[in-house]
């Protein structure tokens, strides 16, 4: 294309057709000029005919691009005015330059421009400042969501309102399965007269029947004993905030005048977005779980394994029978067989009651023939425990017995039995990893049960109502071969442990407490040792002496010690000041706070039964009974200890009721 044609017609493509004709008309022009002449003129015509018909549709081109580009500019602003999104530009200063309409919908006042953002919402500054990119929040009763561009100082706000309602609704009508159990139905009706019993059960009948009624669950009575009942998430949601008040309804209910033990229920409650089966599953562990707590209470648990606790506020009825304990004595003889070695574990820095049920269980291991070792830290020792374990060494035939954590891994096999007593939370063992070793575990324990448990147990005795391990240890070694007696050492070993646990027999202590004694004496047990095991030093006396110095009175009944931010002490010595704090004149209940060696806070607590001090303490990551508890605390204070222990009594202890 020449100079002059790229001038003629600037910025356009000159069709080939037009290129081919005037190298024709030139060629023609060569040979006949006249010819080539009127082809010239032609093709010119032609030219300018198609150039005036381009140029005119151009010009619709562009009246049609600027037509649309004034209706998509239009278009664009009221969408930016009118569209159900809020739009928010903002300055350096965090003040709002401008808003679309919008934004007023969920504000009264009319001007917003010039407002700091935290008109919206006080999180929004430190929002913008840390780049989040979405922020939540509420704003005259809406639920907002914001999508950030701190580069671009712009927030655009959506409503979500409507979806977090149908959410909600949604959260709501997701089914809820409860097993109602009457924990000592049997036991209370097994002597009572025909006309008694259909009374008790029509009492209770009509009280859950009205309880149902009331929350809208649907009820059926399964057996004599057991309910079935299913409800919605907002029917817990209304059980929780009034915390299975039913509980003290049933309670409250006499057969007779002179019952003596009231009726009293577990709710095992299964929640979650899982099928039915596992539902009930679910509501099923959780009644195990509340039956393994000692009754009384309600266990919730949800489909990630989480449970949650209501009630528990009476201690556990004395429902075990000599029948079950020689039926567990007689399973756990032949687990014992079946291994090539039994070890047994107690808790981390055991005491005495560790120490005599761990001892119990290695004499049922020889009475069987089969080794047994029991694993022992002798580092994680209490102080208060080192006139035991001298008189132990003393007896190199039960002393060879006891072996290190890490020993006792190197010989454990897949045929060995691991017996844990006296806890039953895999974290408190001294070596964890024996668990994993072996396909046989056995737990013998008195506490009520957390939610933290051994993994598939092949056998578990759990009495929350015995007064101890050594006690539930000793009436099982009554059902074993007589083959190996009682030395006198383990004998006193295993009194000590019933003694100390019930506060030489003044705390949970029942009949069958006095027969575990009883035999424990005619085995050798020697009391007067027993009093040597638990003497103290004056040092310690001291120590003790000086938190119980530092007591308030909280409530005009319960004792709260703090120990001094700069003093460090074991365990055990708070607990025998909680234990002294309780036989002081009108305290029911008492919590001893202390730093630790291992830099967390601990607390114990003590109660005579009116507060329940293991809901206290499980509040607070800890457990233990209904008058006896205690927790560890990590990353805190004392002082953040004691005002967290306080807003926790408040809510508790409100209008007089323990939960």
């Amino acid at each position: 294309m020449s100079e002059s044609l790229k001038k003629l017609f600037p910025n356009r493509h000159i069709p080939i057709q037009m290129i081919l004709s005037v190298v024709l008309v030139v060629i023609i022009t060569y040979y006949n000029w006249i010819v080539g002449l009127s082809m010239a003129l032609v093709v010119i015509v032609a030219f300018i005919a198609n150039l005036q018909r381009e140029r005119a549709l151009q010009r619709e081109l562009d009246i049609y691009i600027s037509n649309l580009s004034h209706r998509v500019k239009q278009v664009g602003e009221e969408a930016l005015l009118e569209m159900p999104i809020g739009i928010v530009l903002y300055n350096d200063a965090h003040e709002i330059q401008w808003a679309n309409p919008y934004m007023h919908t969920f504000w009264d006042e009319e001007v917003l421009i010039g407002k700091s953002l935290e008109v919206l919402s006080n999180q929004f500054i430190s929002a913008v400042e840390d780049e989040r990119e979405e922020l939540w929040f509420s704003l005259e009763g809406n639920q907002l969501q914001a999508k950030m561009k701190p580069d671009e100082h712009l927030i655009y706000v959506f409503d979500r309102t409507s979806e977090i309602e149908i959410q909600t609704m949604y959260e709501n009508d997701q089914t809820v399965i409860l097993i109602i159990y009457l924990d000592n139905y049997e036991e209370i009706t097994q002597n009572m007269e025909d006309t008694l019993k259909s009374q008790l059960n029509s009492r209770v009948t009509a009280a859950l029947n009205k309880w149902s009624l009331q929350y809208g669950l649907y009820l059926k009575r399964t057996s004599q004993d057991r309910f079935l009942a299913i409800g919605t998430q907002e029917v817990l949601a209304q059980l929780e905030r009034v915390k299975f008040n039913i509980l003290d309804v049933v309670r409250e209910l006499d057969a007779e005048e002179e019952q003596k033990n009231p009726v009293t229920l577990s709710i095992g409650v299964g929640v979650g977005k899982v099928p039915l089966p596992l539902l009930g599953e679910l509501a099923q562990s959780s009644l195990d779980l509340a039956l393994g707590r000692g009754g009384d209470q309600v266990a919730i648990k949800d489909d990630d394994g989480k449970a949650r606790f209501y009630g528990g506020k009476t201690n556990p009825m004395e429902k075990r029978t000599r029948v079950r304990a020689r039926v567990i004595a007689h399973a756990l003889r032949d687990l014992v067989k079946q291994s090539d070695k039994v070890m047994i574990m107690g808790h981390q820095s055991p005491d005495m009651d560790s120490i005599g049920a761990a001892i119990g269980i290695l004499n049922i291991a020889q009475s069987n023939d089969v080794d047994g070792y029991i694993v022992f830290d002798p580092e994680d020792l209490n102080p208060g425990m080192n006139r035991i374990i001298s008189a132990i060494k003393e007896e190199d035939s039960l002393w060879r017995h006891f072996i290190h954590p890490e020993e006792a891994e190197g010989i454990t096999t897949n045929r060995s039995l691991v017996v844990v007593v006296d806890t039953h939370k895999p974290s408190m063992v001294p070596n964890e990893r024996l668990l994993h070793k072996t396909d046989y575990k056995v737990v013998i324990d008195h506490h009520r049960r957390a939610e933290e448990f051994v993994d598939n147990p092949t056998l578990v005795y759990m009495e929350p109502y015995a007064s101890s391990t050594a006690e539930l240890v000793t009436e099982l070694i009554e059902y074993q071969p007589k083959t190996v007696k009682l030395k006198m050492v383990e004998a006193t070993a295993m009194l000590a442990g019933i003694i100390v646990d019930t506060k030489s027999f003044t705390l949970r202590t029942g009949s069958r407490t006095f027969d575990a004694a009883s035999y424990l004496r005619s085995n050798g047990a020697d009391t007067v040792l027993v009093q040597k095991f638990m003497k103290e030093d004056m040092d310690v006396y001291v120590k003790r002496s000086k938190l119980i110095e530092r007591t308030e009175i909280f409530k005009d009944r319960i004792a709260i010690s703090q120990a001094d931010e700069d003093e460090v002490y074991d365990h055990v010595l708070i607990a025998q000041a909680a234990d002294t704090l309780l036989t002081m004149s009108n305290v029911q209940a008492a919590f001893v706070i202390s730093k630790r060696e291992d830099g967390r806070v601990g607390i114990s607590a003590r109660s005579l039964g009116d507060v329940n001090v293991q809901v206290v303490m499980e509040r607070m990551g800890g457990g233990g009974h209904l008058t006896n508890a205690a927790t560890q605390i990590a990353d805190t204070t004392i002082e953040e200890a004691t005002s967290l222990l306080k807003d926790i009594l408040d809510e508790n202890t409100e209008g007089g009721d323990e939960s």
